[in-house]
């Protein structure tokens, strides 16, 4: 994997390789299922159930194809034996397919934001955010878990020429929320009589 030219990260296959991963932020997980194919869908089943904007490659032999649905937690499969030219081919491919992640690219859960193109999707589905929804959003997710007052989110995101109340915070998040829609909202949380935060990456791990 480090003749790919990327920084590449082992977990073991295990239902605990989970709750790491939004520590690691990986631009793609490749899962190796040729040693024991019904773990490996039973762990990827459950990162899919998590809703993660992360690409998924899997390693497995041809007799395992008909076995499972590996289309509903994978988007791209590699046999044991592909060559590195191949696999380097195959991610490329991906990455075209799927926007590419690259340091542009935030995500939280389910929820993928581009600070280049300015495209943010949940689940696959691309929001129509207003410029300043874009701007809080990603000041949160980018500082997840930490809370702000909306006096702090007013400064930061509207800055020191913004005249409007703390109440224009409220009405934002509210907007956010909505457009987030009711599966995802969560993703922006109230900590009462404080402010608000984004969510932990580690309560989004679903349990397999």
């Amino acid at each position: 994997m480090q003749s790919l030219g990327q920084d590449v990260k082992h977990e073991p296959l295990t239902p605990d390789a989970l709750a790491h991963l939004p520590d690691l932020a990986p631009s793609v997980v490749i899962a190796d299922a040729a040693l024991d194919p019904e773990l490996a869908f039973r762990i990827l089943t459950a990162f899919a159930a998590a809703r993660p904007a992360v690409p998924v490659v899997v390693v497995m032999g041809y007799g395992e194809l008909d076995r499972h649905p590996w289309q509903q937690v994978a988007d791209e499969l590699v046999h044991p034996s592909c060559s590195v030219a191949e696999l380097r081919l195959r991610l490329a491919m991906l990455e075209r397919r799927t926007g590419g992640a690259g340091e542009a690219t935030i995500r939280l859960g389910a929820l993928s934001l581009n600070t280049e193109t300015y495209q943010v999707s949940v689940s696959g589905d691309v929001l129509d955010l207003t410029y300043k929804e874009f701007e809080l959003l990603k000041f949160l997710i980018q500082r997840p878990g930490r809370v702000f007052t909306r006096s702090e989110l007013l400064l930061e995101v509207w800055g020191y020429n913004f005249y409007g109340g703390t109440r224009t915070v409220d009405v934002h998040v509210r907007r956010l929320r909505a457009k987030l829609g009711s599966e995802h909202e969560a993703l922006i949380q109230t900590v009462r009589g404080v402010g608000y935060r984004a969510a932990d990456p580690r309560s989004l791990v679903a349990e397999p």
